[in-house]
């Protein structure tokens, strides 16, 4: 069986990331959404949140595909998570050069920690190239509309954390 991890932050899920994951199940028998606990970043939404988000927007794209799609959170090195649960590729996503340059320089790291796993990289559609999580929640925070950006779930989310409805 052939495993694969998508890691990140997923502060929100996006489209951009939901984009990324459906070309990913075509390469993996098993996909691992590996949800970094990532206290640095400071995110908006608590790491079980994140976890259920991910598991809800996927549950779709799991039965319709035939691959198992698990979210899981993780705090310890990657390549460390990847082994812990026998993955043998890593799924990162492209929207710019920039990324590259990041992306080029983690891939080496993680090679020599451990050879065995190999990273693939697939590029944003380029419909999703803009989208960012940090941007997502800036036009969120600012009552924008995000309904091209996430999911309708997502986006009630959101609203409901940014702009948090009184009682009457």
């Amino acid at each position: 069986m052939r495993i694969g991890i998508y890691p990140g932050t997923f502060d929100p899920i996006t489209n951009g990331h939901m984009d990324i994951i459906g070309r990913a199940v075509k390469l993996v028998d098993k996909l691992v959404i590996g949800v970094a606990v990532n206290r640095d970043k400071g995110p908006l939404f608590s790491l079980d949140e994140r976890v259920e988000m991910v598991m809800r927007d996927t549950a779709e794209l799991s039965r319709n595909s035939g691959v198992a799609i698990v979210a899981m959170p993780y705090e310890n090195l990657l390549m460390h998570f990847a082994q812990s649960i026998d993955a043998s590729v890593i799924i990162r996503g492209l929207r710019a050069v920039s990324d590259f340059e990041y992306e080029f320089q983690m891939t080496a790291m993680n090679q020599q920690l451990n050879r065995q796993i190999e990273t693939v990289f697939l590029m944003a559609d380029p419909r999703h190239q803009a989208i960012a999580s940090r941007l997502v929640k800036e036009i969120a925070r600012l009552d924008g509309d995000i309904s091209g950006f996430v999911s309708p779930r997502v986006a009630d989310m959101m609203r409901d954390k940014y702009h948090p409805k009184t009682p009457s």
